[in-house]
């Protein structure tokens, strides 16, 4: 058991920074914000031989307020697709060079198309023709005479459905990534500690390579809360989180919230001495913040204990054996006066 004491390291290398996946809720709601405001008018592309059928087109959807594209084959409606990315896609079935059946089933390969509508018009109207229209990723099926007041009101509603689908998706995306992530600090929260240690462990376990664990805890918290408030506290351990993550600079190390006063640090390829430097770091991050402790009987600033375990993962052994020895290091540390680390090789 060795004690690393508050005295001078040489710093860290510079690295990557460590952006994880613990990006700010705010700026996750605003990207959510950003497409619910739906800010430009949807665009629709017409892909059509037919230049007066895609003149008639064009002027109905720009009475709707719809921005419009257009292309006169499969193929050039591809080209369009790809760069332009539309909300919608009306698609004539029968074209030179590629009929609409064929660049339909075509943009079904392409990236993002799962959520753009394509509306079939065609003067088609057997049953095979319809089938084979659905077969190849049609949304929906109109026959020539076109009857304007209906493709206005299938547009409308194909688009209506493609947007709240989309924003369905975010609002998805967002509790999925709420989940994994702790409300307070915005850290990653023990489930997401747990799926990581798991992750890793097997991945160093396959490379022979050491895995090491950082347990950090704030020392005297709870008389730092008895003394400032809940309120406080709370911003103590958001500047605390973010000190955290602002000393580790490669792009596989992972901090996250453990559980009250407690943090976690999982670093991947990575040996006990290389350990302690980062534990040092994380000392001097939570020193600068001068955050005021009178309380405290360590310093007169919020301090931290840290204890830092490492292991070469091995069948023999789990992730469990890691978090046993940080914690006994931690442990060591808080017994030996706390505002130090203590170390542990397993």
């Amino acid at each position: 058991m060795t004690y690393l004491l508050p005295c001078s390291a040489s710093a860290l290398s510079s690295g990557i920074p460590l952006n994880n996946w613990q990006s700010s809720r705010e700026e996750v709601l605003a990207r959510f914000a950003a497409i619910s405001s739906d800010k430009e008018p949807p665009l629709v592309l017409l892909v059509e031989d037919d230049r007066s059928t895609r003149t008639l087109l064009r002027e109905l959807m720009e009475q709707e307020g719809y921005r419009v594209a257009e292309a006169e084959d499969g193929e050039a409606g591809i080209e369009a697709y790809v760069r332009l990315s539309p909300n919608i896609v009306l698609l004539d079935a029968i074209m030179p060079i590629m009929d609409g059946f064929a660049c339909c089933s075509q943009l079904q390969k392409l990236p993002g198309s799962a959520q753009t509508p394509v509306l079939m018009i065609t003067a088609l109207e057997d049953a095979e023709s319809v089938d084979r229209a659905f077969d190849v990723g049609a949304t929906d099926y109109v026959t020539k005479p076109i009857h304007w007041p209906v493709l206005r009101q299938r547009v409308k509603r194909l688009i209506q459905q493609s947007q709240l689908c989309e924003k369905l998706e975010a609002a998805i995306q967002e509790l999925q990534s709420l989940a994994c992530r702790d409300g307070l600090t915005q850290l990653a929260n023990r489930r997401l500690f747990d799926e990581t240690l798991e992750c890793e462990w097997w991945r160093m376990m396959c490379q022979s390579a050491p895995l090491s664990m950082i347990m950090c805890d704030v020392d005297f918290f709870k008389l730092y809360n008895d003394t400032f408030g809940h309120q406080a506290g709370d911003s103590c351990l958001k500047r605390v989180a973010m000190a955290l993550k602002s000393a580790l600079k490669r792009s596989g190390d992972f901090v996250a919230r453990y559980g009250g006063e407690e943090f976690a640090v999982i670093l991947p390829n990575t040996d006990a001495a290389c350990a302690v430097r980062i534990a040092y770091q994380i000392r001097l991050r939570i020193r600068d913040l001068q955050i005021p402790h009178p309380k405290s009987k360590v310093s007169q600033y919020v301090t931290l204990s840290l204890g830092a375990a490492t292991i070469v993962p091995s069948p023999e052994t789990a992730p469990e054996n890691l978090i046993a020895g940080a914690d006994t290091a931690l442990y060591w540390a808080k017994h030996q006066g706390r505002n130090l680390c203590c170390t542990q090789t397993l």
